[in-house]
């Protein structure tokens, strides 16, 4: 298999792991260093190495990630034994054309004037590192490294693609 189709088969399975989880979890980092996560609506938008969800331009959120790019988005769905932590580098895009396209009626509950909204932006975040854990054994799969950890003494297979894309 060549390094571009292991790019692409555990860009699909990131992408299965995570497709019917409606929330994710957003870590951005403090002026201090602590560390602060909140809830992010995924949107519909199929998985292809960046995660995008609609925020407000003043919010601390943006601040955060103007200081510091780095970021982690986890999902869980413990009714299926489906975790996953991803890590990137985030930006704020007021790319119109971008927002049109993920808008959906349901994210009104949020951003009440739509489109229309100045203050609407939206959080990209280029995934840099994954890892999942599936199934009953609490395998841990690390899409980044080469390390596999479990619960208890039971050992999985290790992945290690390159979700920066191949050359």
């Amino acid at each position: 298999m060549t390094t571009h189709e292991k790019h692409e088969e555990n860009v699909r399975k990131l992408w299965e792991m995570i497709k019917e989880i409606e929330f994710a979890m957003l870590t951005t980092a403090e002026d201090d260093g602590t560390l602060r996560s909140r809830p992010m609506r995924t949107l519909d938008a199929e998985f292809a190495g960046d995660l995008y969800f609609f925020t407000g331009a003043g919010s601390p959120k943006v601040g955060e990630i103007e200081r510091d790019r780095h970021v982690c988005v986890s999902y869980a769905a413990p009714e299926d034994g489906r975790y996953v932590s991803m890590s990137g580098l985030a930006r704020i895009l007021r790319d119109r054309a971008k927002m049109e396209q993920f808008w959906s009626p349901e994210l009104k509950a949020w951003f009440p004037d739509g489109l229309e909204d100045p203050e609407l932006a939206l959080l990209w975040i280029s995934v840099t590192q994954a890892e999942y854990w599936e199934g009953p054994s609490g395998t841990l799969v690390d899409l980044a490294g080469v390390k596999v950890m479990a619960a208890g003494a039971e050992f999985g297979e290790s992945e290690q693609p390159d979700l920066k894309g191949a050359e």
